[in-house]
């Protein structure tokens, strides 16, 4: 039987002294004490021990189809809003039925790379049951199923309207099923990196700031390059594509000229070759492309595959980076200690 401690007056004044400390610090650099058999880890957390043996972070469970969906989905987001695009300014009506229909096959694509990642269909439905505007796997779900619909309504009502012979009311309804899919595929085209920011992971949250608007980026890209491939030669196309080659270049500038340990996993290993490969095919690759040889279909084709490539080993190396940085939560125990420090100064 464990005899209880009863406080005298050493206990109280060790007591005292750390109250002290820590209203004149905001911290106590010392460990406490560990209570016989409770459940406190002790010493305190590290990347060494983790949390009651477990690890700090926990590494990313999805599996290769995740990637291949942000890369599915955001090209198909960006030709969806390509279509609208087209639409609205008077282009081509046979660009506007291939963005539509580009967009509609990553639409058909997308659930399934999804809810082959989560194992079952039913655990898709649930992620329906409830609405959570601050949570982006919650609202990209929702946008996914709207960018679905929606995509597939517009390709429809526009095969429709061809063979009705020009329709008024279902042209009307193919417009207002391609501007909600304009809007939706916007999002698709954006939120992937929005949720991979709003993590803990070292290499994904210190990249919050810019992982949204460099998925867009390679999406537009993708989407120029897959029209492009259909057989379109629009000099707006290669226009779209130059300023996409061109946002790539700066992101992938920004990354390698940052230092900190948590940006390791983006330039060391198999994610740091496929993020950097990923980075010098959408960028400097498909803007010479596109720069020196616009004037030639096949150059610019040869630049729309070059994007293809580099936006889908974009999605895998930043995927494959979350893993690596998950193994390595020093970033994460050190701005948590500066956190608690500055609430202490404050």
């Amino acid at each position: 039987m464990t005899r209880e401690r009863i406080p005298d007056d050493a206990s109280e004044q060790a007591l005292d002294e750390l109250r002290r400390e820590a209203g004149a610090r905001g911290t106590v650099p010392r460990d406490g004490i560990r209570p016989a058999g409770a459940p406190f880890p002790m010493p305190s957390p590290s990347a060494e021990t983790g949390y009651y043996g477990l690890p700090v972070l926990k590494e990313p469970t999805w599996t290769w189809e995740v990637p291949i969906y942000f890369f599915v989905g955001g090209a198909a987001g960006a030709c969806a809003a390509l279509s609208a695009a087209a639409r609205w300014t008077g282009a081509d009506a046979e660009l506007v039925r291939k963005a539509r229909w580009i967009a509609a096959a990553g639409a058909a694509l997308s659930p399934p790379l999804l809810i082959s990642d989560l194992g079952r269909p039913e655990r898709f439905l649930n992620m329906l049951r409830v609405a959570k505007i601050r949570s982006p796997m919650s609202v990209g779900a929702w946008t996914l199923v709207a960018f679905s619909t929606s995509t597939s309504a517009a390709a429809f009502a526009d095969l429709v309207d061809r063979r009705l012979g020009g329709s008024v009311p279902v042209r009307v309804l193919a417009d207002a099923a391609g501007a909600l899919s304009a809007v939706t595929g916007l999002g698709m085209a954006t939120y992937t990196g929005v949720l991979l920011g709003a993590t803990a992971i070292p290499a994904w949250y210190e990249n919050a700031a810019i992982l949204p608007a460099h998925f867009a980026a390679s999406a537009l890209g993708s989407a120029v390059g897959l029209l492009e491939l259909s057989g379109r030669s629009d000099r707006a196309l290669n226009a779209l594509g130059l300023a996409a080659a061109a946002a790539e270049i700066v992101v992938g500038a920004s990354l390698e000229t940052r230092r900190g340990r948590s940006l390791q996993p983006l330039k060391t290993g198999r994610a740091g070759a496929l993020i950097r490969a990923g980075g010098l095919l959408s960028g400097p690759l498909a803007f010479g492309l596109r720069l020196f040889g616009g004037r030639s279909i096949t150059m610019r084709r040869a630049a729309g595959l070059a994007a293809l490539a580099g936006s889908l080993c974009t999605r895998v190396g930043w995927v494959a980076a979350g893993h690596v940085s998950a193994r390595d939560p020093i970033p994460v125990l050190n701005a948590r200690e500066d956190q608690d420090v500055e609430g202490g100064n404050d």
